[in-house]
């Protein structure tokens, strides 16, 4: 439990489908974990957002005590790519909230919960990034200087979740054509969303109240069908796969790390597929041999916790 005498530090971690909130002493010791809603930028404007993280902040602090917070760093989706002009603007969002009054006491830094995901890996402040879930984003730093790939939707995102999930469901309406081969997807497909008839499935994937959590899922049932040696779901694995060393080997390139150590932190579901995995690695490993992968056992917020702490040591603001 925080202590009246002690100073403590908060990581945010922000994210398209929860935020979470952590304290933590100045030795990095996590106290206290909370959740709340979404505070995805570019799905939820900065008010909501902003609501949803002042709503974990409420579940963490104390009720009955004051506590002394000398920095918080808060990771969002989009800050940097959409909302990069706009942090003061947050910032007064969460200045308009009682439950947040502890955080004007010491430093509050906005960022990038890509930079969150990659220090939950890593301690070094150079390397690189590379999540794969429902979406995917190679991010990079070194040196100052910082690049980014992919992480561009739903509509592109090449080798993430949903991108998997959009080759499935067009291998099984050409199935269901006779435009394509034959595939144990359809099969899997059918089975896993007791669908009975071939006009059902729009309405279960595509016309559902929310098809981007009905597209996503496909990545599993593809990854189960390559696994059974199904050579159409192999092919879509692989070709994942390629895409985010894709990403990843453009932004190594760019910060030329292929001849020198360095880290690259892998997060996300897509990684559990062993095909998407090894294809991954393999391809990276050939144009930079010395990369460490790192696969954090740690919650992305200890990453948080960990720039905040560096904030008060670096004197970053």
């Amino acid at each position: 439990m925080p202590k009246d005498n002690q100073e403590y530090v908060i990581g945010v971690d922000g994210g398209g489908t929860k935020t979470v909130v952590a304290l933590a002493d100045f030795n990095g010791k996590i106290l206290k974990i909370a959740q709340s809603g979404p505070s995805n930028l570019r799905n939820l404007g900065i008010k909501k957002s902003v609501n949803n993280i002042v709503g974990g902040l409420t579940k963490l602090l104390p009720k009955k005590k004051k506590i002394k917070v000398n920095s918080t760093f808060i990771g969002l989706p989009a800050l940097e790519e959409e909302f990069k002009t706009k942090k003061d603007n947050i910032k007064r969002e969460i200045s308009r909230y009682k439950e947040a009054s502890v955080l004007s006491q010491g430093k509050l830094i906005l960022g990038s919960d890509q930079l969150v995901a990659f220090r939950s890996g890593s301690d070094k402040k150079d390397g690189i990034i590379l999540i794969a879930g429902t979406g995917c984003v190679a991010h990079g730093w070194r040196k100052g200087k910082e690049v980014k790939a992919s992480g561009w939707g739903w509509l592109a995102d090449e080798g993430s979740s949903f991108w998997i999930g959009q080759k499935v469901y067009q291998v099984v309406l050409k199935d269901l054509d006779g435009r394509g081969s034959k595939s144990l997807l359809k099969k899997i497909v059918f089975q896993k969303f007791r669908i009975k008839e071939n006009a059902n499935l729009l309405n279960k994937l595509i016309y559902s109240e929310e098809p981007n959590k009905a597209i996503a899922p496909l990545s599993i049932i593809c990854d189960k069908a390559a696994k059974k040696g199904d050579r159409i779901a192999k092919h879509i694995m692989r070709e994942a796969g390629k895409e985010l060393a894709l990403s990843a080997n453009t932004i190594i390139r760019k910060l030329n790390f292929q001849k020198v150590k360095f880290p690259l932190v892998l997060i996300g579901g897509t990684f559990k597929s062993e095909i998407v995995l090894d294809t991954v690695k393999r391809r990276i490993k050939r144009i930079a041999p010395k990369v460490n992968f790192i696969r954090p056992k740690a919650e992305p917020v200890v990453g948080a916790v960990k720039l905040a702490l560096g904030a008060i040591k670096d004197g970053e603001d």
